[in-house]
């Protein structure tokens, strides 16, 4: 069984930062990409950024120059830093992973962590 637990959100003003963290445990061989998506009220789901394998990087427009996306392989765990964050950036943020465990590869997702922005 995999988990993937997402924490580190919360109420900031806007111009101030957060730092998310998504874990991942359970049986667990290798993962591949991890990512980070996130979903604000009334509206979809939609892909905030990437990190691969390998530590190559990828973000939507918006987010870029203020989100920086990274990971611990040793810990199974990636991290979103989120600065310069604005109300826009209101949303519940969600982890997703592709893990093999030992059959196939499987995506998973987390809970979400909600981050409001506001002052």
């Amino acid at each position: 069984q995999v988990q993937l637990v997402e924490s580190g959100g919360g109420l900031v003003q806007p111009g101030g930062s957060l730092r998310l963290s998504c874990a991942a445990s359970g049986s667990i061989f290798k993962i591949n990409a991890m990512r980070w998506y996130r979903q604000a009220p009334g509206k979809q789901r939609d892909w905030v950024a990437t990190i691969t394998a390998g530590g190559s990087t990828d973000y939507v427009d918006s987010v870029k120059g203020r989100f920086t996306i990274s990971r611990d392989n040793a810990k199974n765990t990636a991290y979103l830093q989120m600065n310069s964050l604005k109300p826009e950036d209101t949303a519940v943020y969600y982890c997703n992973a592709e893990i093999w465990g030992g059959r196939s590869w499987l995506g998973y997702w987390g809970q979400g962590t909600q981050v409001t922005v506001s002052s």
